[in-house]
């Protein structure tokens, strides 16, 4: 059994906090969370010890979640790691790429595992995706959703289009050689619409947008490889593929199948977190690693300077 904690007791934390009281091999020991109302909630729910601090259990856990605001992920991650403690941090994982690799270096100093919470890596219609992958060419990301307050503590880059920057990175596995990027603030004072380019060393093109000002919510990504063109709806969990059939050519058009499969809805911040507590067990690789982390971000922030350097001084809004 690990002894297991969640700092920060807000919308996500909450849920943090569930799966840690129910899988087999946690025990949940406490919640922190500056707010007395959060963590009492929270607290009495699950029946837990509520902490105003998280020093309170530096030194007390086996493993942890930060789900705090990005700003303070560095400092409270590093002394649950300094502690002895396993960590997994939401994304983005910090505020810098600097304070990303003393977390990184601070892992590896003390031995603990050190994770990062890109939860879409546990999408079951993206798991489908890996088996079928071979080179893409051309990468297509949208995600959209409606102005909601949470989350605007940072940009819509580090709020919802890093999680397609990790997912790109993971697919295409070469570095970025350049960044073309443009967005606007729309209700918030920091970038609510984004669209970015990324060229890679292998020869593939990425393009992601991200929108919190959108109408309806959507989460897709189309690849297109020599042999394929596979569309998956991260949100309906939905994965088509469309290849060349020989054996359908008409006139001497070439036909196509076509394969579209549902997944049923699983439970990734589950599978998350219970893939965190067997990585800290086992000593094994987590599945998103502080380089990946720190990967996302660095690309993230790339596209966050330009969009602002390129910005007219005021912006909408």
């Amino acid at each position: 059994m690990m002894r297991t904690a969640v700092v920060g007791a807000g919308y996500l934390g909450r849920f943090h906090a569930q799966k840690y009281a129910t899988l087999e091999n946690s025990t949940l020991v406490g919640i922190v969370d500056p707010d007395p109302g959060a963590r009492e909630a929270v607290s009495g729910e699950l029946g837990v010890a509520a902490h105003a601090e998280h020093r309170a259990l530096v030194g007390r856990v086996d493993a942890v979640s930060i789900v705090t605001p990005t700003p303070t992920h560095h400092a409270i991650a590093k002394d649950f790691l300094e502690g002895g403690a396993h960590v997994l941090v939401e994304k983005p994982m910090t505020a810098t790429v600097e304070q990303a690799r003393d977390l990184i270096a601070t892992a590896k100093r003390f031995g603990r595992i050190l994770q990062v919470g890109h939860l879409e890596r546990f999408n079951a219609a993206m798991r489908a995706l890996q088996p079928i992958l071979t080179v893409p060419r051309f990468i297509e990301s949208a995600r959209l959703a409606p102005f909601k307050a949470r989350g605007t503590d940072v940009d819509v880059v580090l709020d919802l289009m890093i999680h397609d920057i990790d997912l790109i990175l993971s697919i295409v596995r070469s570095p970025v050689v350049s960044v073309d990027a443009v967005g606007t603030r729309v209700f918030s004072g920091a970038i609510d619409i984004a669209n970015a380019r990324l060229r890679f060393a292998n020869g593939c093109v990425a393009n992601a947008t991200a929108s919190r000002v959108s109408m309806k919510t959507e989460r897709k990504l189309r690849l297109f490889q020599d042999d394929a063109y596979v569309s998956v709806d991260l949100h309906q969990k939905v994965r088509t593929l469309i290849r060349k059939d020989p054996t359908r050519t008409v006139d001497g058009v070439p036909g196509v199948s076509i394969d579209e499969t549902s997944y049923e809805a699983s439970d990734a911040l589950r599978d998350e977190i219970a893939a965190f507590l067997a990585a800290a067990q086992s000593g094994s690789t987590p599945a998103v690693t502080g380089e990946d982390g720190l990967a996302a971000l660095e690309v993230a922030l790339a596209i966050t300077d330009q969009v602002v350097r390129d910005q007219p001084p005021h912006g909408l809004g």
